[in-house]
């Protein structure tokens, strides 16, 4: 019979890198130009073994892929770090998203295809 770890066991570092922020999306050109433009990064075709859709290839990675029925094509919500949060938020809005719970330190949010993520002030 398997035993329960201990309490004190850890299952991860909070050192743990995040290697991966992955976004449906309804609509993938607008997607694109919502990511790219909103956090200045390059959203490439996915190259082999990464899947379908388009990624950056720095880490973490961020990655948009069709919108489907599984439970990992609906939605997610990382937080995002941002010098200015009050000009990501104008941002956010300019692009063709919403802020839907908005904050002195952090925010939710949702992009251009409603999926929601938040922001958080450095």
């Amino acid at each position: 019979m398997r035993q329960p770890p201990d309490s004190c066991e850890a299952v991860s570092s909070t050192d743990m890198p995040l290697e991966l922020i992955e976004f449906p999306a309804d609509d993938l050109a607008r997607a694109r130009r919502f990511w790219e433009t909103l956090l200045d990064v390059s959203l490439d075709e996915r190259r082999e073994g990464e899947g379908q859709g388009l990624q950056t290839h720095d880490r973490p990675s961020l990655g948009l892929h069709e919108r489907g029925r599984g439970p990992g094509d609906r939605f997610s919500l990382p937080y995002f770090r941002v010098p200015d949060l009050a000009r990501a938020l104008e941002r956010v809005v300019e692009l063709g998203g919403s802020v839907v719970h908005p904050g002195e330190r952090w925010a939710i949010c949702r992009d251009s295809e409603g999926s929601p993520f938040g922001l958080a002030a450095e």
